[in-house]
């Protein structure tokens, strides 16, 4: 049983600042696009490892979703072994690490540099080894507020790809929108505190969690689960698609099998909702985390399912925070991460 406990750390100062100077970079985003396109754009590669490869989900549904280009989305080791046919002139490849030194990021901007192709960074600093193997970086300089200010970047770059390629869109709607994003996720952490409090306490000693999402969402889910439950918790849990599911996975669910679903407001919700029918029906230790308990003042309802993935994936982090003062296991504590040679 879970007896010793840590302080909850407040959401972070500098949050509203971070978010703020990626917002700020709007313009070079957009003229660093308007390049790429106007040199002939042919697809677009997402890559990185953990967090930051988890990061680019939102954007690369919306750019599948969207785009008249094709849109690749990869680990980075894989991209560097892998390959890619379609890999080359005319390819953008946005690389992303927090630190800017994860060595297979890095090897994956000189890779792709190597090819042909235009690099662009998203990372913490512009002087680090991944920013500087790139063509451009965008950064948001926050040790600790990482997870928003990235999605933003990823999805300025996103955006200003559909409005430079020509799809139709309400692109000052849009703009506006995510103006309004660090008063809006800050918010969003304030109402998400009683509930990432009671997953946190009721799930805390349970041996084996299940974390389920679908679409844009599928990243929040995924990080969450290895970065926070199983990197930074120790905890054992496993991370599936709400709609691959029922292809296998929820033969393991029993009264008192604890699942965490996350369910957002874009197309893919009701694959969401039915598998939330499912844990209703079929146990006790379902938690769901909806976006629709997010007020997002500033985004208009009708852009909510563009924005609510970063919310999610914003929620995550405090619902980390939640679990690290409960269980007493500091996030910062690792066994083999930064500790051995791997």
């Amino acid at each position: 049983m879970t007896t010793a406990t840590l302080p909850l750390k407040p959401i972070t100062e500098d949050f509203k600042e971070a978010v703020a100077f990626a917002l700020s970079q709007h313009e070079t985003a957009r003229a660093f696009v308007a390049e790429v396109v106007e040199g002939g754009l042919r697809n677009v590669f997402l890559v990185g490892c953990g967090g930051s490869l988890t990061a680019s989900y939102p954007v690369h549904f919306l750019l599948e979703t969207r785009a008249g280009f094709p849109v690749f989305h990869m680990n980075s080791d894989e991209f560097n072994l892998r390959k890619p046919a379609l890999l080359g002139e005319g390819s953008l490849v946005l690389v992303s690490s927090h630190t800017g030194t994860t060595k297979e990021t890095v090897a994956a901007a000189h890779y792709a540099k190597s090819t042909g192709a235009k690099v662009a960074a998203l990372t913490r600093d512009d002087d680090s080894p991944l920013a500087q193997a790139a063509d451009i970086a965008f950064t948001y300089r926050s040790e600790d507020t990482v997870v928003a200010p990235k999605g933003v970047l990823f999805g300025q770059l996103a955006y200003a790809l559909l409005e430079k390629t020509g799809v139709e869109g309400d692109y000052a709607a849009i703009r506006k929108a995510y103006e309004a994003l660090p008063d809006a996720l800050y918010t969003a952490q304030e109402e998400g505190e009683a509930l990432a409090h009671s997953i946190a306490t009721a799930l805390a000693d349970e041996p084996v969690t299940y974390v389920l999402s679908a679409g844009p969402n599928y990243g929040a889910g995924y990080g969450f689960t290895m970065c926070y439950l199983m990197e930074m918790q120790w905890k054992h849990g496993g991370s599936y698609h709400a709609g691959e599911f029922f292809h296998g996975a929820f033969e393991v669910v029993t009264e008192d099998q604890p699942v965490i679903l996350f369910l957002g407001e874009d197309a893919t919700r009701p694959m969401a909702e039915r598998t939330r029918r499912f844990l209703d029906k079929y146990t006790r230790k379902a938690h769901y985390v909806d976006s629709r308990i997010f007020s997002l003042p500033g985004v208009p309802e009708e852009l909510r399912g563009d924005i609510t993935p970063i919310a999610l994936d914003v929620f995550g982090t405090r619902l980390a925070r939640h679990y690290e003062s409960v269980r007493g296991h500091d996030l910062d504590k690792r066994r083999y991460m930064f500790q051995v040679e791997y």
